[in-house]
């Protein structure tokens, strides 16, 4: 069926993106040494600054993407999006000087709309009621990826920083022709939406979607949620290999294992916990693992802690996909495109603030003469944002009830 073939397409792309995120994440820190990083806190800056431009180009064009996929499909968006990201991969790959690597996220940012085309495909294909449950297949997915992802990335490494860059390009390329063959569209004239300008630019898709009861106030908790979560795939190498002192290889086996926990969690766990504590349950539940998850791995006196925290860490991820069918469940079907678009401008406008944030913080408190090193400051800052964010979500849930 057209419904169970873009589900299953969407899984896959998921995979692939989070294998291709994870492939690079390993070697980031070496290549930015060997592009001008001199030490690896003025190359830990360099990766808040690169991710902070990756996530400001998806701010401002996420919503933009997200309504033209309301109006002219969501095959043609992904198709487009996937091809200019294989692109994107063999300029980082080629990249001989920091601003070519900058170009290059600048280009990543403005095409990284599949995520949230993604997720309104499945919007579109997914009954009201299983909508969380499928958001959570989508991280079951990102999880499987982020097991081959980072571990593929730390054996590419043994070929030089820059190839698992192209390994990258080449699964991105293949997938985008894969697309072609396999995607059905999923916008028919029942849930096709005109194009106006006043919602694809973001300060009009945020007014748009906070008008719905209770959408502001979940987009501040998401808000909160990401800049704490950003702290993974900016900080834990740098951590990682600053407390413990682990090789490229160690920290694709840690993320790999967070994979395992994480594609468990979201594929599995997410559809017990659901009928059984609802979606406001389930968030909180997911919130308060992430809370914990955090300040234990702030704290980790050595690596086989980290290792134990990982479980709790993946339980954390429960709170995403319950959010998602909370707020996918409140709008119409043909603004689901807007919805994932501002869903994708709110997690980039963190991304842009966390980076810096939490960098910044890691570089403080690693720096040579640093009155107090503490390479895990940037986790606590994550836990207290959480706690933020729990108490602005029990206030959402006085305000819809």
């Amino acid at each position: 069926m057209p419904q169970n073939r873009a589900i299953h397409f969407i899984l896959i792309t998921v995979v692939i993106d989070a294998i291709g995120i994870g492939l690079i994440m390993p070697v980031m820190p070496a290549l930015l040494l060997d592009l001008g990083g001199s030490t690896l806190a003025n190359a830990a800056i360099w990766g808040g600054i690169l991710s902070t431009v990756f996530a400001a180009m998806q701010f401002l064009f996420g919503p933009l993407v997200g309504n033209l996929s309301d109006r002219f499909g969501r095959r043609k968006i992904l198709l487009v999006s996937m091809t200019v990201m294989a692109i994107d991969y063999v300029i980082m790959g080629l990249a001989h000087a920091l601003w070519l690597l900058f170009l290059a996220r600048v280009l990543g940012g403005i095409t990284a709309a599949n995520h949230s085309t993604a997720g309104a495909v499945i919007a579109d294909v997914s009954k009201p009621e299983e909508k969380a449950a499928n958001f959570g297949l989508m991280g079951a997915a990102f999880g499987i990826g982020f097991i081959l992802g980072p571990m593929l990335g730390g054996l590419m490494a043994e070929f030089g920083p820059r190839a698992p860059f192209y390994l990258a390009a080449v699964m991105a390329g293949a997938n985008a022709v894969f697309g072609y063959f396999v995607l059905p569209e999923t916008v028919t004239d029942r849930n096709r939406r005109a194009f106006e300008w006043r919602r694809a630019l973001p300060h009009g898709a945020f007014r748009s979607v906070a008008a719905i009861p209770g959408q502001g106030r979940m987009m501040i908790v998401l808000f909160f949620q990401e800049i704490a979560f950003v702290v993974y795939p900016v900080i834990w190498a740098f951590y990682t290999i600053g407390k413990f002192g682990w090789e490229p290889w160690l920290v694709g086996v840690s993320l790999g294992a967070f994979g395992v926990m994480m594609a468990l969690s979201q594929g599995l766990l997410i559809r017990l916990a659901i009928p059984r504590l609802g979606e406001y349950g389930t968030a909180v539940l997911g919130l308060t693992m992430e809370m914990l998850a955090f300040v234990g791995i702030a704290l980790a006196p050595a690596t086989w802690v980290i290792f134990a925290l990982l479980p709790v860490s993946a339980l954390g991820m429960l709170a995403g996909p319950a959010m998602q069918g909370i707020m996918s469940r409140a709008v119409p079907d043909d603004a689901q495109g807007e919805l994932q678009g501002v869903v994708s401008s709110v997690r980039a406008m963190a991304s842009i603030i966390a980076p810096l944030v939490m960098t910044g913080l890691f570089s403080l408190f690693t720096r040579e003469g640093a009155a107090l090193y503490f390479p895990g400051a940037p986790f606590i800052a994550s836990a207290f944002l959480i706690l933020i964010a729990l108490w602005i979500f029990r206030g959402w849930r006085r305000d819809v009830f």
